[in-house]
Formats: C-alpha cells, structure tokens, sequence
C-alpha cells in the first residue's frame, strides 16, 4: 500500500517504491523515521482527511502529552542495529565486519495555526542504498568489547600472529591444563633444584662433621703430625748406629701410662699406619682397668691411646692412637735368622729419658725366661723363649724395639737381669748390667695379629698338668690338675699322643729341657698346630712322642 501525502496529490511513483524497498529491504531504523514523519504530518492537527486504509489508534491522545500516547517529541533516531556474525569453521579467515551507515529521517514540517490552508508538503529526496562501510577494527588492547576482537578458536590470519606475549604463542598445555614448560625454563628449574639437593648435602655434611669432631674431641685423639722416616746423616753409612737411629726414631714412643693405684713409663712402636703400637703389657697393666695412656711421638707432638688388647703370657700388648698423621712403621725382621754376635740396636726411654739409643751385640738365643708371678697363682707369668743382648736396657726401655743392622725389628725388648733384684722384668729399679731379653720377634707379630683381630691371643698347649715343684731333669707330669680332675686332658692332645701321669719329657726337637718353665717357653715358641717331636722318659726308659699342639685362650 502506498501512504498519500496530506493535500491530496499523489507523490511520484518513483520515490515511494524506493522508500518502501529502502525500508523493507535493509530494516534500518532511517526508515522507522521516515515512517514517522509522515505519520506525524497526518497527526491531528493536520488539515485534510486521514489516508485511506491507515490503523485507528487503539486509545485516545493522551491528554497529558506522555511520549509515546502524545505527539511524538524530539527523540533521537536509534543506533543501527548489529547483527552477530556466523562463527565460521576453525581455520576460516573472517571477512571484516559491514556496518550500515544510519540514513536521516525527514524533518517534520511546521504546524501552522488553526485554519491555516498547509501548502503540499515538499517530501525529501530519495535517499539511496547506504554504501557498506568496514567497520574501523578496534586497535589492539583499547576498549573495543572482547568478543570483537578476540576468538580463542580461531586460528589467527596468514602472517599474523596471535595476541599476547611470545613466549607462551605457541606452548602446547598437558592434561592438567599446566603449560608445558620451554626448555630453558627446565634447565633454570634443574639447576635450582641442583643447588637446593646441593646446600641441603652441605649442612648435613656440615652436621656430621661437626658431630664427629665432637665425637674425636671427647675421645682425646690428637692432631699431631709425625715425621716420615729419617734418613741417614750425611757422611754416616746405613748400617751404622747413626744411621739405624736416624731412620728408626720417628716410629718409636714414649708411653706414659696411669692408673688407680701406680704410673709407670715405657716404650713402643708404631705397627701400620692405622695407630697401633706394639709394646709390653707390663707397660699398660696400670691402665687395664681405666687408666689413661699418653703417646708422645719423637717430634714431641702427643695423642692419647686406648688398649686394643692384651696378653699377661706373652707379656704383650696393642694400644691405638687416633688422629695421627704420617705415621711409619717399622720393618719387621726374622729373629729365627739372627745368629749370637749380631750387631743390635736398642732404643727406648730409660728413666724416662726419651729417645734413648744403645748398641751392642746378640749375646745369645732361646733363653727361657719368665716374668710376673705377683698375683700368686701363676697366671701373670710371662714365658718367654727369648734374645739374650748386651745393649744396655733399662727401666723405661720395656717394649722398645731391638734392631739389626737395616734397622729392622728383630725382639721388643721385656726384661732385664738386675745385680740387686735376680731375673724378672724391670720392676726393680737397678741399672742395667749387661743382661738383657727380647721377645723374639717372629713371636711377637703373631700374638700381635690376633690381638689387634679379636682382642685376645691363643697358646700353643699340651693339655697336661706340669709338677713345677719337681727337682729331677726334665719336665715331669704331675698326677692331678690344679682342679682336682686328670693331669693329662681327656681328649685332649697329650691323651691322643699317648701322654700319661708320671712320664718325664726331656726334650723338645732333640733340645734339652731341663725344667717345667723351660718346656713351656719351647711350646710358646710355636703356633697352634704345630706338630712336635717329644722324648718320654717313664721308668727309666724313654720312647719319642708326636704330639699336635692344641690352643688355648687362656692368657
């Protein structure tokens, strides 16, 4: 239907049907206006009668002039409508947005006063198709809405890159929806983590030593520093005395040792590079309950020690220091190649005169001695098949090493013959007469071994009961033991051998033995096992024995 104009003529064909499709094509609120022009210019006030085939009102004019039941008022024409875009398929560029350009609406003539003829109104010119305009695309981080400008699906155009910074444009996500992390930022997290592991091992580190220094502290270890093994003056040959001393010095002690009850000084030698130190158990006896033992070394630098183990039979011991840097051991020689008239080497501190050399010459081999008996009963006496010397040896000089030529340790010196005190070990305080013993040294390594590896050493024994009150030549077995049971033990290696009560042996290996101390010192002079060669002597008629020696823990 086309609208008349209000003074009758009918408006061209032209303009009307471009204003209709204008209006009905796009839907633009320019043509709401016009519409509503046009209706106001029929409006009441109008002269002339209302178009043909326009709607009556639904209710009359609103007396009080109220937008929108009065006459219209100066309203602003509505924004353009914007319709959404379809959302394309992922991958698909979007063609930039077209906005129409808003058309004016006619401009509503004047209302002229009451019975006032109107001139035909003058309608406007037809307003053509508004020319589709892009749309200006929102700069980048302004105020535009986020939906114009950002689609987290679409895949950004060719040549462009996404928004955002660049580190994280192309970071795949895991499963947790973490982003998975560059690999420079792997290395920085190993390397932190590198660091922590490594300050977390340093403070226990630092615990652990801390607790340990406490620990040697307590303990009394000390911190010296021996010097390495001497070496030969100038001008002085290596088999002098000068020259055994020079290199022998460094390892060798000096002990001071209290107890409950006695103090005592004596001597040692360094064994291996761990601190053990052999020398006399005499020496450490005060000490055996809880006593203290000081350690000065030839530089003058001291450490305490602690018993290792001991045997009262032998008349040896094993102290240790700890905390000691540079020890050397001493050579261990062969005693059983050491023939009477050997030049010797002792050196001790007599008197506690530390550091004390003395030479002189074997004076002769196997020489049974014993040592101890204070107890009574016979079980701290000392049994030794020793070497016989002529080097001055004296109180202080006990569990000093006795040297050879090539400064090797050939007996630990044990015991002298004093010309006030009879044989025995230093206890009487005489000076030296020229008769000194050493343990022999094959014997002393052995004890020393298994005194270092369990504490305690083993004795070769017979299993029989000696009459040590007999007067006769020769070693007699007695008829009952200390206990009251069999002198010869059932089962043992004298009953396997053939040994009976009464029987006399008179010699051990083809040599003499004269008394029961001197076959006990011959049996000591073996290990465990050893088979030996007897000469029984019963009833005036003697028979050769083999006998296996069995061992003992007994000190």
């Amino acid at each position: 239907m086309v609208a008349e104009p209000v003074g009758g003529e009918a408006a061209p064909a032209g303009v009307a049907a471009a204003a209709g499709a204008a209006a009905e094509g796009h839907g633009c609120p320019g043509a709401a206006s016009a519409e509503a022009a046009v209706s106001g210019a029929a409006g009441e006030d109008a002269v002339g009668p209302a178009p043909a085939g326009r709607p009556k009102p639904l209710h009359d004019p609103d007396p009080y002039g109220t937008p929108p039941y009065g006459e219209p008022g100066p309203w602003a024409p509505a924004p353009p409508v914007q319709h959404p875009a379809a959302t394309p398929a992922q991958g698909t560029p979007l063609p930039p947005a077209v906005l129409a350009a808003p058309v004016p609406g006619p401009v509503a003539a004047a209302t002229p006063a009451q019975g006032t003829p109107l001139p035909p109104p003058v309608l406007a010119a037809p307003v053509p198709a508004p020319t589709p305009v892009a749309a200006p695309a929102a700069p980048q981080g302004g105020s535009g809405e986020p939906w114009q400008r950002y689609d987290p699906w679409a895949a950004p155009p060719a040549g462009q890159q996404p928004p955002g910074p660049a580190p994280f444009q192309q970071i795949p996500l895991q499963q947790t929806g973490a982003r998975v992390l560059t690999d420079a930022e792997r290395k920085r997290r190993a390397t932190r983590r590198l660091l922590g592991w490594a300050l977390v091992i340093a403070l226990v580190s630092g615990g652990l030593g801390g607790l340990l220094g406490a620990y040697v502290e307590r303990e009394g270890a000390g911190d010296a520093t021996v010097p390495q093994a001497g070496k030969v003056p100038a001008g002085r040959a290596p088999n002098s005395v000068a020259g055994i001393a020079a290199r022998a010095l460094p390892s060798v002690v000096t002990l001071h040792v209290k107890g409950d009850d006695e103090a005592g000084t004596g001597t040692g030698f360094v064994l291996d590079t761990h601190g053990h130190i052999l020398t006399n158990n005499h020496v450490v006896q005060p000490a055996a309950s809880g006593g203290e033992i000081s350690v000065t070394f030839s530089s003058g630098d001291t450490a305490r020690a602690k018993v290792v183990g001991r045997d009262s039979g032998y008349d040896l011991a094993v102290v240790q220091v700890s905390g000691v840097r540079g020890l050397t051991p001493l050579p261990l020689g062969d005693s059983d190649d050491v023939k009477v008239g050997d030049p010797v080497v002792a050196i001790g501190a007599p008197f506690d005169l530390a550091n004390t050399v003395t030479s002189g010459i074997i004076s002769a081999k196997e020489r049974p001695i014993t040592a101890g008996g204070e107890k009574g009963d016979g079980s701290d006496v000392s049994y030794v098949d020793a070497l016989q010397t002529d080097a001055p040896i004296n109180p202080g000089n006990s569990g000093g090493p006795l040297l050879d030529s090539r400064a090797r340790v050939i007996g630990i010196n044990s015991a002298i013959r004093s010309a006030d005190s009879g044989s025995g070990s230093e206890a009487g305080q005489a000076g030296s007469i020229g008769l000194g013993f050493a343990i022999p040294v094959n014997q002393a390594k052995r004890v020393a071994e298994e005194l270092i590896d369990k504490g305690h050493a083993t004795h070769p024994v017979i299993g029989v009961t000696l009459d040590m009150g007999y007067t006769g030549d020769g070693a007699r077995i007695d008829t009952r033991s200390a206990s009251g049971g069999p002198a010869v033990l059932t089962g043992g290696p004298g009953e396997r051998a053939g040994l009976k009560s009464g029987d006399v042996i008179t010699a051990v290996d083809g040599e003499r033995v004269h008394t029961g101390e001197e076959l006990i010192v011959k049996i000591r002079a073996h290990r465990p096992g050893d088979r030996l060669r007897l000469t029984v002597r019963h009833g005036g008629a003697e028979r050769a024995v083999s006998l296996v020696l069995g061992a003992s823990e007994q000190n």
